[in-house]
């Protein structure tokens, strides 16, 4: 690939998704972008680059972007963070949330949606406990193609395979061949929308808890602090958020802080059980 052409498509790519692509990733480039290439009736990446420079067309640019977002997922991925929600933060915002009965969940960047559901499951699996409660989980991703996959619920016998217990798939899934969909009833719990984390979230509300996991490793610091800033303007003054394993508030930002014994989670600066100051 010339290297004007990897500037062109990590330029677009970097700011619509503030995914920050390196020359070494020069060949994810090569290997995803012949697919949008064909869609639009070039045979190389070379006319693509031209016809983006030439026309600046928004559908392309979007097709490039959607291309190139990370769209890995799988159920109860790195499972903790789901003890965590079933096992603590669930029942403290039954008790704290018992006056109106009502909690927001959000899976931000939801991919193909299998975190939403795992988090949709454990709901599912706790109705007693839940009998009269209004939740409501919402997942989003920057990609409408993974919003419109995700709504349909449909995954193939290696997706089902991967982190999901064998009880759950035959509790809340429907087998059509050889792929697996999540029941109506299940599906209805979740609503999925596209949105980009970079852009005005608009009027999505407050949530109580937010999954943000595995987002922020894709950004530069700049763009890391303003994602962390965006998510706290709509954290609820007790919420939580989970970030990946990889991830950190530390030297980033002061809106959040790490909860104590709680690997992972984080508060809003000044919350009750957050860490007083960042540890070494």
């Amino acid at each position: 690939m010339k290297p004007e052409d990897f500037e062109l498509f990590s330029g677009i790519v970097k700011q619509r998704s503030g995914l920050i692509l390196t020359p070494d990733k020069a060949y994810l480039l090569e290997s995803r972008l012949p697919p949008v290439a064909r869609k639009y009736s070039f045979k190389t990446i070379d006319e693509l680059a031209h016809a983006v420079r030439t026309k600046r067309d928004e559908s392309m640019m979007n097709q490039i972007t959607e291309a190139m977002t990370t769209n890995e997922s799988f159920f109860f991925r790195d499972q903790r963070p789901f003890d965590q929600f079933r096992k603590i933060f669930l029942p403290q915002f039954l008790q704290s949330r018992a006056t109106k009965k009502h909690i927001r969940i959000w899976s931000a960047a939801s991919s193909s949606g299998q975190e939403a559901y795992s988090i949709a499951m454990i709901c599912a699996e706790e109705a007693a406990a839940l009998q009269g409660w209004k939740i409501d989980i919402v997942g989003t991703d920057i990609s409408n193609e993974m919003v419109e996959r995700s709504k349909e619920g449909v995954y193939s016998q290696f997706e089902v395979q991967r982190g999901l217990p064998v009880t759950m798939l035959v509790k809340y899934f429907d087998q059509n061949g050889d792929k697996w969909q999540i029941k109506p009833a299940l599906r209805q719990m979740v609503q999925f929308r596209s949105m980009n984390l970079l852009l005005d979230f608009g009027p999505i509300g407050v949530f109580d808890i937010i999954y943000c996991r595995n987002v922020l490793i894709y950004f530069d610091s700049p763009t890391k602090a303003r994602v962390l800033s965006a998510l706290a303007a709509v954290t609820a003054p007790d919420g939580v958020l989970f970030l990946g394993g990889a991830e950190t508030v530390l030297g980033i930002t002061e809106k959040y802080k790490p909860m104590e014994n709680e690997r992972g989670v984080y508060r809003l600066a000044g919350a009750p059980g957050t860490m007083a100051r960042a540890a070494g």
